[in-house]
């Protein structure tokens, strides 16, 4: 069993009376590859902060090894971070960025009779030679040593920083969107390199990001944040097969989100019509949200399928297509590896298992229409639109 090793709780976080985080309660592990999801302003950055101690909370505890830190600074705590800028030294080659912190005496507390007394520890030469090279391997840059950081590309640098990061052997690696400033090619080999280090090195890393695709791929938890709130944790595949509410199953990949009547065990109603499901433990006739992924979703003659659509839109993109499907004015999103033209009649056949029941939450009906474009698209075309908590410097 894994043993806890940072816990938030109660946590509040607070700028001039705005609340940034709403009663964070959150454990992680050790060893864990933990991921902080959420879009802009939903307070994933307040909380890797609050863990590496460059912010105190405005309320509640934070523990380390179950002892409270909330006045630990930041270079007492066992944690260290990696930005989405790297900030390397341009003036020092690759070898000296890695050994910069290893150059800087520690402090020791040792015992000596009745007393206790402080004392500065250097490491030897060779001993910082040691671990620069062993880091360097570790994260594939041996034979880089006297290069210039300038030199690099951005994943050389990431790396760079990674090492430098790490040397220190810190228990926990804070990564906050590392891979921000990488294109898609290099991203997704950053993301496999990133979970190999993890588990080499055997410590924790908590890694905020606001893209689905790098949190399912890298975590063992995902914590899904909005609104200064954790909407659900666990592992991928349960946030993604089972969402708790129309926020969590609408930003984890596509989702259809649809109004429904859970009539029984097993029986919910979409559009007037009955469909098996998995689902249980709902009232009678509880007005409930439905989720069914675009994946999920076979298309079938009109005749014989359980919904019957016209097809409004279709895009090519590659190993499918995404077609956009209206039943009854609301437009779903179908991923197929069939082409139906626009204006051609289909019907659609869903399995149970791919219909997904969740009870109604404050996200009810503002997610799932594929008929316009999403808030997001909206906020970038306008010049006033300021991401929540980064109006006055304070990123959440």
């Amino acid at each position: 069993m894994s043993k806890e090793l940072i816990r938030l709780s109660d946590c509040v976080m607070s700028y001039d009376g705005d609340v940034v985080l709403d009663h964070i309660n959150l454990y992680i592990n050790d060893r864990e590859f933990l991921t902080l999801l959420g879009p802009s302003g939903c307070g994933k950055t307040t909380t890797l902060r609050i863990i590496g101690g460059f912010l105190s909370p405005t309320a509640g505890d934070v523990f380390f090894d179950g002892v409270r830190i909330n006045d630990v600074p930041p270079h007492k705590r066992a944690v260290n971070t990696v930005f989405q800028k790297y900030a390397l030294f341009p003036h020092l080659n690759v070898y000296e960025n890695v050994a910069f912190g290893l150059r800087i005496p520690r402090t020791e507390t040792v015992e000596q009779g009745e007393k206790t007394i402080s004392r500065k520890v250097k490491l030897s030469r060779q001993e910082i030679h040691n671990r620069v090279m062993e880091m360097l391997e570790v994260v594939n840059l041996k034979g880089f040593e006297r290069r210039s950081v300038s030199a690099l590309s951005g994943g050389q640098q990431q790396r760079v920083a990674i090492a430098r990061a790490l040397v220190n052997h810190p228990k926990v690696l804070l990564l906050d969107e590392p891979l921000g400033a990488l294109d898609m090619r290099l991203r997704k080999d950053m993301q496999g390199e990133l979970k190999r280090i993890q588990r080499e090195m055997g410590i924790t890393f908590v890694y905020v990001t606001h893209d689905q695709e790098e949190a399912l791929a890298m975590s063992d938890t995902v914590v899904v944040m909005d609104q200064g709130k954790i909407q659900q944790i666990g592992t991928p595949e349960d946030i993604y097969n089972e969402p708790k509410n129309a926020f969590v199953a609408d930003f984890i990949g596509e989702s259809n989100i649809l109004d429904g009547v859970m009539r029984a065990d097993g029986v919910v109603e979409i559009f007037n019509r009955r469909f098996p499901c998995l689902d249980k433990g709902f009232a009678p006739d509880e007005p409930v949200d439905v989720v069914i992924r675009p994946e999920d979703v076979d298309i079938v003659d009109p005749g014989s399928g359980q919904l019957r659509g016209t097809v409004t839109a279709v895009t090519f993109k590659g190993v499918h297509y995404d077609t956009i499907v209206d039943f009854y004015g609301f437009k779903w999103l179908i991923q197929t590896t069939d082409f139906c033209p626009t204006g051609s009649d289909i019907g659609i056949q869903i399995d149970p298992d791919g219909i997904h029941v969740m009870r109604k939450s404050q996200y009810s009906g503002l997610f799932g229409d594929y008929s316009s474009y999403s808030e997001e698209y909206d906020e970038i075309g306008d010049a006033d639109y300021v991401p929540d908590g980064e109006e006055d410097g304070h990123e959440a």
